[in-house]
């Protein structure tokens, strides 16, 4: 049977698979029935959308004067070599956003990204073809790198380049080093419930950055994103503390026990204890806290020095004349 609750359950197990150097598994349980698909599909989207990586966005090729053309000595045509050069994977060196790289091909010759590796370059892909040319040609050619995210369609490019790029072929630009994320929800069993979830997230990156940097990444759009909201919330706690002030001037401790970001562990032992304010924490004896059901040293340990460090000690008498008030205004917020 499922208890009443106020508050939705806290992950606490997160595991990191490194299945290979470009593929890993994100495993994290439990969730609530529900969340964890939540979760899961928003950061599936932010992988691709947001992971930051590099494309060439424009190519002058010596001698031709635009995509559908050819030249001599090279058995491909320009848009077959245009192909083949946006499916190279860069990765420019030094943390650097932009850079225009000249290369310079004479005699017979296959070329691939292995050629194209520098002190500015590299190619995550070396064995990529690119063209082959013959005894008599000389290829010689230039390729702005770019630092993005997502994709870019050439038209787009062409509109908002400067003038020192007026002489390249716009290119189409996929900047994504995701290849590929999928996940799945597995059920998971916490005490006799066996319907919380697990998110079971497996990400493949094409080398230009590691599945795991590529995850954390998304995480940090996500939270970049919702702080959107947090002008809303600071109206709501202002509110909340205007509201409190009547009764108490320790306005601190009608906020949430969720406001000291204690482990997943801590939280849900103060949770299924039904421990909802600081201003609770602060009413207790350190004998009280020592009491509570599955409350581990480690987690008390933890408790203790959060609310040592915003000024509510256990063992000392903090509260003085306020906390017959405190108790009253705690137990009309529970109501």
């Amino acid at each position: 049977m499922r208890k009443i609750t106020t508050s939705a359950y806290m992950p606490t197990e997160i595991e990191v698979v490194n299945v290979s150097e470009n593929v890993a598994t994100i495993i994290a349980y439990p969730f609530e029935t529900g969340y964890a698909v939540t979760l899961a599909h928003p950061l599936r989207r932010l992988l691709y959308a947001s992971t930051v990586g590099f494309a060439p966005t424009g190519v002058k090729i010596e001698g031709v004067a635009h995509e559908f053309d050819s030249m001599r000595g090279m058995l491909e045509d320009v848009t077959l070599f245009i192909i083949n050069l946006k499916n190279l994977r860069f990765k420019l060196k030094n943390d650097s956003e932009r850079e225009v790289i000249e290369y310079s091909f004479k005699g017979a010759k296959e070329i691939t990204g292995a050629d194209l590796c520098n002190d500015i370059v590299d190619i995550v892909n070396p064995d990529a073809y690119l063209a082959t040319i013959n005894e008599d040609a000389e290829l010689k050619f230039s390729i702005i790198i770019q630092k993005g995210i997502g994709y870019v369609p050439s038209e787009e490019i062409r509109d908002h380049r400067d003038e020192r790029d007026s002489d390249y072929i716009a290119l189409d630009a996929f900047f994504t080093p995701v290849k590929k994320a999928v996940y799945e929800i597995e059920n998971v069993l916490v005490e006799d419930n066996p319907d919380y979830e697990k998110i079971v997230l497996t990400i493949t990156t094409d080398g230009q950055v590691g599945p795991v940097e590529a995850f954390k990444h998304s995480i940090e759009a996500m939270y970049r994103q919702m702080s959107v909201f947090n002008n809303v919330l600071n109206i709501d706690a202002n509110v909340a503390i205007s509201a409190a002030q009547s009764s108490s001037e320790h306005a601190k401790l009608l906020e949430s026990v969720e406001n000291l970001n204690l482990s997943a562990r801590s939280f849900n032992c103060l949770d299924k204890a039904e421990i909802r304010f600081i201003g609770e924490l602060a009413l207790m004896e350190e004998s009280e806290l020592k009491d509570l059901k599955n409350l581990g040293k480690k987690s008390l340990d933890e408790i203790k020095a959060v609310m040592a460090e915003i000024g509510y000690p256990f063992g000392e008498n903090t509260l003085g004349d306020s906390k017959e008030a405190l108790r009253k205004k705690i137990t009309e917020l529970k109501s």
